[in-house]
């Protein structure tokens, strides 16, 4: 909060470094299918779901081994595994479900950022969501 108000009003656009433009964008593009929405020498923004993925080219990208990962929120993940195999994609983990709802699988763009597909079950979703809630206020209600 800043002032009473919220400071951050949305997550606007999400920009990773990549060494090759062209491979990735073609990878993001061709790939994974999003809309491209313009490009420059210096930069390629792609459409997903009301928040840009930016891709600007630098001479080296060192990418961490817990480096921040993007989610891709899909239908079915099993489905978009296949598909995604079938297109040459390398997955990191296979597709498994997670305690709070959600079923994910793992992979790496061409430098080596970490992008999962996830589906989500959202009544169990929300009902981790209450339940983590309501853990908290007992908490800070006992502090």
């Amino acid at each position: 909060m800043h002032g009473g108000k919220n400071l951050i009003k949305t997550m606007w656009s999400i920009t990773l470094s990549v060494s090759n433009l062209e491979k990735s964008k073609k990878f993001y593009e061709d790939i994974l299918g999003l809309n491209k929405k313009y490009e420059y020498p210096s930069y390629v923004g792609f459409e997903c779901g009301g928040v840009e993925i930016g891709l600007r080219p630098k001479s080296s990208v060192e990418i961490g081994k817990d480096a921040a990962s993007i989610q891709f929120l899909v239908n079915d993940v099993d489905r978009e595994y296949q598909e995604l195999i079938g297109k040459g994609v390398e997955f990191t983990s296979k597709p498994h479900d997670e305690p709070w709802g959600g079923r994910q699988a793992s992979f790496r763009d061409p430098d080596g950022n970490l992008l999962e597909i996830t589906e989500i079950n959202w009544k169990k979703y929300f009902k981790a969501s209450l339940e983590g809630a309501t853990e908290r206020r007992i908490v800070e209600a006992d502090g």
